[in-house]
């Protein structure tokens, strides 16, 4: 009987251990597809800047953006992004569907950045200049300090189909969008429609035009556009032609590795209301030695091309330094000439430390 009776409980721990192991196997795979469809990544940069206009010297550290998302593959043709800056406010949430079975149809839904401009849609750890992006593409596509729109890091929600066609020659952009920016309710019933079409005739080179026609509800004012009021809906028009030459493309996290010689222009213009504005910037950096390359960038922008005296241009000279992967350091002097409602020309050196995975 005892015999018998040790049987029966060896029996039964020999079939909870089977169990166990089982169960911990499932786990162990269910774990293994779960993190092999979740992707984390995320940089942070920060620096000091030195600026001397109308004669007032000023200098600060800064920490800019610390942002970090995770993107969810959830099938093979479906994908969800979420994208939080720590320093700001929460930047990107959409969710990617490919309806057809190769690139040349894809729905977006969500906020994420929106398609006007060759550099908006651009990570800032790719581009060249300590302030990221032009004058004319801070204003314009919302990156920067749009007084009328606000501050919208150059995102926005809505609807967008986008895709690559014959071999990659063609990528295209279709969106329509609130019009309002980033974590805010649309305050008219009005949508902004934004078409890009980007050329591909040899490798490394990309032609770009797009365009914006959209309604705005204005959430401040502006100097140099004095007729339209908080509350106020306007017209908000926009475009940009362009073209970009790299001699070789950044893949994964292989920005040391790449570093191409790049050049990229621009031509961008806009109307608010009855006010037009135009601007421009062509932007170069060159491969030197090791790990360097050198930066330049020359840059104009017109807020009121109807009203002299709000005109900015910035000629930029500087240099960075890959230490890491996607890991640089940046050193840049900048002068700002002015015109004659915005001040005094200024000088302006930044320095910035960029650490990114």
């Amino acid at each position: 009987m005892k015999s018998l009776t040790l049987a029966v409980v060896l029996a039964a721990l020999s079939s909870a251990s089977a169990m166990g192991q089982s169960k911990s196997e499932s786990d162990l795979d269910w774990m293994k597809d779960f993190t092999s469809r979740i992707q984390f990544n995320g940089y942070a940069q920060a620096g000091w800047s030195y600026q001397d206009p109308q004669g007032t010297k000023t200098n600060a550290y800064n920490l800019k953006r610390t942002l970090l998302w995770a993107k969810a593959r959830i099938t093979d043709r479906w994908s969800f992004l979420f994208m939080h800056d720590f320093s700001s406010v929460v930047q990107e949430f959409y969710t990617d569907y490919r309806i057809t079975n190769d690139k040349s149809l894809t729905v977006r839904f969500g906020q994420f950045k929106h398609s006007y401009t060759m550099e908006n849609p651009m990570s800032p750890t790719q581009l060249e200049l300590i302030d990221v992006y032009s004058q004319a593409v801070l204003y314009l596509a919302g990156e920067g300090p749009d007084p009328l729109n606000g501050v919208n890091y150059g995102r926005d929600q809505g609807l967008m189909v986008f895709g690559d066609l014959a071999n990659n020659l063609f990528h295209y952009e279709l969106a329509l969008m609130s019009g309002q920016g980033i974590n805010r309710k649309d305050r008219n019933n009005q949508k902004d429609f934004i078409a890009k079409l980007e050329v591909r005739p040899l490798d490394g080179l990309r032609i770009v035009g797009s365009g914006y026609l959209g309604t705005g509800n204005a959430v401040g004012t502006a100097d140099w556009n004095p007729t339209i009021n908080v509350g106020d809906n306007y017209k908000r028009n926009r475009f940009s032609v362009g073209a970009e030459y790299k001699t070789q493309p950044y893949t994964g996290s292989k920005y040391k590795e790449a570093r191409p010689a790049s050049v990229r222009a621009e031509w961008l213009g806009g109307k608010d209301g009855d006010v037009k504005s135009r601007g421009g910037y062509v932007t170069t950096a060159i491969p030197v030695v090791d790990a360097l390359d050198i930066v330049a960038s020359g840059e104009t922008f017109d807020r009121n091309i109807c009203t002299d005296g709000w005109d900015q241009t910035n000629l930029t000279l500087g240099m960075q330094y890959w230490f890491y992967k996607k890991c640089r350091l940046q050193l840049q002097y900048t002068r700002c000439l002015c015109g004659d409602k915005l001040g005094d020309d200024y000088n302006w050196l930044q320095a910035q430390v960029q650490v990114a995975f």
